[in-house]
């Protein structure tokens, strides 16, 4: 593991994009549906348990939550959709700064997209795709949760998502991945390193 990747520590929570840290650098962020294990692939890919904070309430990261990486680089995580129990009016909230950000921040690399591999491609998760098709932003998906499936199963669905993404005409890279078992965090780790500049 990239030793940029264990020094990460929490830089801000921001309510909008107007209050995020100054567009410059190296940004990559995580976006997924509540409850996909986004935080826990955040604890996992840097090496330190407790940096994302994880709960059993989905729904929980409510503002752009800023790591720092280095002087340049940065990891963000993007409030959770679909699951959580909050009013309408702040699901759309959500949804504007969401939006705003994906498409307006210049410093941003790419997006890990977390998909649970028990329940991939939603609607939201479509719909995010296709807004980063838009913006011409990178995409990576990780289909997590995998130690949940056997291997057999765990690669069809890999391959089902693979196809459906064809079907709709949307790029984007993708794998399985463990936050229990550790699997496919070199995986990512490349995507990063590339992203980021570091390889």
């Amino acid at each position: 593991m990239s030793k940029f990747y264990r020094q990460a520590t929490f830089l801000i929570s921001a309510p909008s994009i107007k209050q995020a840290v100054p567009d410059k650098g190296y940004e990559v962020a995580f976006a997924g549906r509540s409850n996909a294990g986004k935080s826990s692939a955040i604890n996992t890919l840097t090496d330190i348990r407790s940096l994302a904070r994880t709960s059993k309430t989905p729904g929980r990261t409510q503002q752009l939550i800023f790591f720092r990486l280095d002087d340049d680089h940065r990891l963000v995580d993007l409030p959770g959709y679909g699951y959580a129990k909050v009013s309408e009016a702040v699901k759309k909230k959500w949804q504007q700064y969401m939006t705003a950000y994906l498409i307006e921040r210049q410093c941003l690399r790419g997006l890990i997209l977390v998909m649970d591999i028990r329940h991939p491609m939603s609607d939201y998760d479509q719909e995010l795709l296709s807004l980063c098709q838009h913006a011409e932003l990178p995409v990576h998906i990780l289909l997590t949760k995998a130690d949940k499936l056997k291997k057999g199963p765990a690669n069809n669905t890999l391959y089902q998502v693979a196809a459906q993404l064809e079907s709709l005409g949307i790029e984007a890279s993708l794998q399985t991945f463990s936050s229990h078992t550790k699997s496919g965090v070199d995986d990512v780790h490349s995507v990063l390193d590339e992203w980021m500049d570091y390889a």
